[in-house]
């Protein structure tokens, strides 16, 4: 065990659950209606609290237990089992590693909420959220970074798949959940009412871009200077896409706005995720400029011509973004055209078959859409029975 290395990760472990408590919750939630906030507050904590538990029960163990295949972890590790506080992962306290990468199983099924917030039926959140992250992310996990199919060796060549902490493991993944949630869901009411709280927007993204540096800086699960770099390029692609989005958006509009500079906040950090342990400064530099730019098309895209109301633009952002910084590391010539490509195909089939299948089954057992008078009146009163802002106490 290194000490230095240790503490580290104990920091980024608080930083990567601080991007989803509070982090993500007021980012999603300054971005919706006033009578809507506490019901994603409500769901970004009920999923960290949930995914917590069903990481300890099985998802460590099928994304990286020693027991399976290259397809999955097995369940040798289900509870920790044999995990104790002197069993090593690397340099590291294997328990440590547990916990980091427990806020990562965390956030990955919290960012697809910003899909379908506004209509969506509670019990859906859990039971979908729950058996996503098992089905799901927790396979994709062992492919990527548990020993499975696509790294070293794997199908795709000697050369594996390069995602230093999540391009496709966690944005690609989410923003192909969110959108296909939000197909089958079908548009909200009312499209066009506006953020209730950009103060909130920007404070959230202020603790994810301060948590980013956890979530990159972190992947490095060591002390030294590739962590140092990582967290250095993960500034730098934020800080441009920031300025790109909010430039693209005068030119085309005339007015540059808080909510949009902080979500071009957002799509930096997701592109430059996958590349943020191979990158310069000067090419994350890059990432960012673009990134700005075409997330921002992106968005267009989806609302406009596809026509699906992704509510909180998750794939457009986190999505696009994620699969942006995960082809530019070929771009680059930082990992190979095959793997990089052959990653992102595999894994967004596999993502959209899973979350199409569990949209309908769990649709089955839980209502998937809350009834119109609850979407009319926000499901905070009519779900939660609580009110965000009480004007006259």
């Amino acid at each position: 065990m290194n000490g230095a290395d240790t503490a580290w990760i104990i920091v980024a472990t608080a930083l990567v659950l601080f991007m989803t408590l509070p982090g993500l919750a007021l980012f999603y939630g300054g971005l919706v209606r006033a009578r809507n906030v506490l019901s994603v507050f409500m769901h970004c904590f009920a999923i960290a609290c949930l995914m917590s538990i069903l990481w300890l029960v099985a998802g460590y163990s099928i994304a990286f237990g020693d027991g399976g295949s290259g397809l999955w972890g097995g369940l040798g590790k289900a509870f920790l089992n044999g995990v104790d506080a002197d069993s090593l992962s690397g340099t590291l306290p294997e328990v440590l590693f547990f916990a980091f990468q427990m806020t990562f199983a965390i956030i990955t099924p919290a960012l697809i909420v910003g899909a379908y917030v506004e209509r969506v039926g509670f019990g859906f959140v859990l039971v979908f959220s729950g058996l996503w992250m098992l089905l799901c992310y927790a396979p994709v996990v062992h492919w990527i970074w548990g020993g499975g199919i696509l790294t070293d060796g794997g199908i795709l060549g000697e050369i594996g798949v390069r995602d230093f902490a999540g391009g496709i493991v966690v944005h690609e993944t989410a923003g192909l959940a969110a959108l296909i949630i939000a197909w089958v869901l079908g548009p909200r009411k009312n499209r066009t009412t506006p953020p209730h709280n950009p103060g909130y927007v920007m404070i959230g993204a202020a603790m994810l871009w301060v948590g980013w540096f956890g979530f990159n800086g972190g992947s490095q699960l060591a002390a030294d200077g590739g962590a140092a770099m990582a967290l250095t390029v993960t500034h730098i692609s934020a800080a441009t896409a920031s300025l790109s989005w909010a430039l693209w958006e005068r030119i085309k509009y005339g007015k540059a706005s808080l909510v949009g500079l902080v979500t071009g906040t957002i799509a930096g950090l997701a592109s430059i995720t996958p590349a943020s342990g191979y990158v310069d400064p000067v090419q994350a530099l890059i990432i960012g400029a673009v990134a700005g730019i075409l997330c921002q098309e992106a968005v267009n895209v989806v609302r406009n011509v596809l026509n699906i109301d992704d509510t909180l633009d998750v794939f457009a952002v986190h999505g696009v973004g994620g699969i942006f910084g995960t082809i530019m590391i070929a771009v680059f010539g930082l990992g190979t055209w095959t793997a990089q490509l052959g990653g992102l195909v595999i894994v967004g089939v596999f993502t959209s078959v899973v979350t199409f299948v569990l949209v309908k089954v769990v649709a089955l057992v839980t209502p998937l859409r809350v009834d119109a008078e609850t979407e009319t009146n926000g499901p905070d009163l009519s779900v939660h029975g609580e009110r965000a802002y009480d004007m006259s106490s």
